[in-house]
C-alpha cells in the first residue's frame, strides 16, 4: 500500500522543523518544497513563493498540502504591503489552485489569530466564527488568503483547513518569547506584577500535533477555521514565571500598575501594548471537536523549548 505524500512549504522554518519528523514518524512521505539548497530524496526546489511559482512537479501524487511558508517580521520594510500580498496572499492562492487542479484532497493553511484581532479586553474570547478584524500588513495578507481559500474550497473537491494559532513558543522561537527568555536568563526584573490579563499560547509540539490530526481527519465540510492553543490560558506574568520555572530561575516581578505601563508603551512602543498587557483569549472548541487534545501541557512545552534551544 502506498504511503501518503504530504507536501510542506516552510519545512525548514520554526513550525516545519517540528512537523516534518512528526509526520515521518507517523508513516507519511514528506516532500519539502524548498527555495534553494540541497534536496533529500523526496524534496523539490520551487524557488521563491509568489503568484508565478510553478508547482507542477511538486504536487505530483500529493495527498495533502501543508502551507507554512510566509513572509513575517518585515512589516516596516519599503513596499511591505505589496511584498506581503505577493507572498502570503497571491502565493497561497496560486499554490491552492494548483493543488486543486492536481486533485490534492486536503490543504492545511497556517494563518494567525491576528486575523481575529489583537486583543480580547472587554469582550468574549475569539472564535472561529468571528468577523475578521486584521491589523497590519501581515494579518491582512493572511485574511485575504483565507477569503480566497474559502471560495476555492466551495468550487473544488479539495478540503481546506485554516489554523489560527496565537503566540507559538518552542526551541529557538523568535519574537516576544525569545525576548522574555533573554530577560529572565539575565535576571532582568519584569514589570508585570500587577498585570492580570489572560492570554492563549501554543507550544510548537501541540501545533504540529494538531496539523497532523487535520491531515488524518476526514472533513465533513469543504472549509473550516480552527483556533488552537494549549489547554491553559494565563497572564503574561504567569507565563513568564512558567518560563523561569523551566529554566530553574527565579523571576523578579515588579508591581507596576498596568496604567503606568500603558503610558510608557504608548510613548515608546505602542504596538506592544496589546501583546504584553492586553488579553488574548480564544475559543478552541472547533479544534477540540475533531477529537484532538493538546498532548503537551504548558509546563511540558516550556521545558522542551528551553532544553532544546541552542
Amino acid at each position: 500500500m502506498r504511503k501518503p505524500v504530504v507536501l510542506i512549504t516552510g519545512a525548514n522554518g520554526f513550525v516545519g522543523r517540528n512537523l516534518v519528523p512528526l509526520l515521518k514518524s507517523n508513516n507519511y512521505i514528506v516532500r519539502r518544497a524548498l527555495r534553494a539548497g540541497a534536496c533529500g530524496d523526496h524534496d523539490v526546489l520551487v524557488g521563491s513563493i509568489g503568484p508565478s511559482t510553478d508547482w507542477g512537479d511538486a504536487l505530483a501524487n500529493v495527498d495533502a498540502v501543508v502551507h507554512l511558508a510566509a513572509r513575517v517580521h518585515h512589516a516596516h520594510e519599503e513596499n511591505a504591503a505589496e511584498l506581503y500580498e505577493a507572498v502570503n496572499t497571491q502565493g497561497t492562492i496560486e499554490l491552492a489552485r494548483a493543488a486543486a487542479r492536481a486533485k490534492v484532497s486536503k490543504f492545511v493553511f497556517l494563518s494567525t489569530i491576528l486575523v481575529n484581532g489583537t486583543c480580547t479586553d472587554r469582550r468574549r474570547p475569539f472564535t472561529s466564527e468571528d468577523k475578521v478584524s486584521p491589523r497590519g500588513v501581515y494579518s491582512r495578507s493572511k485574511a485575504a488568503a483565507e477569503a480566497a481559500l474559502r471560495e476555492l474550497a466551495d468550487e473544488s473537491e479539495m478540503r481546506v483547513s485554516v489554523v489560527r494559532p496565537p503566540l507559538v513558543y518552542g526551541p529557538n522561537a523568535r519574537g516576544n518569547f525569545s525576548h522574555l527568555v533573554a530577560a529572565i536568563r539575565r535576571r532582568i526584573p519584569l514589570p508585570f506584577g500587577l498585570t492580570h490579563n489572560r492570554r492563549a499560547f501554543v507550544s510548537v509540539q501541540n501545533l504540529a500535533s494538531f496539523v497532523l490530526a487535520l491531515i488524518e481527519l476526514h472533513p465533513a465540510v469543504p472549509y473550516q477555521i480552527y483556533l488552537v492553543a494549549d489547554d491553559e490560558q494565563v497572564s503574561t506574568a504567569t507565563f513568564a514565571r512558567r518560563i523561569g520555572k523551566a529554566m530553574n530561575r527565579h523571576v523578579i516581578m515588579l508591581p507596576i500598575p498596568s496604567t503606568v505601563l500603558e503610558l510608557a508603551l504608548k510613548a515608546t512602543r505602542p504596538g506592544l501594548r496589546d501583546s504584553l498587557l492586553g488579553s488574548m483569549e480564544i475559543d478552541t472548541s472547533a479544534a477540540l471537536s475533531t477529537g484532538w487534545a493538546p498532548p503537551f501541557s504548558m509546563e511540558d512545552g516550556l521545558r522542551l523549548a528551553l532544553e532544546q534551544s541552542g
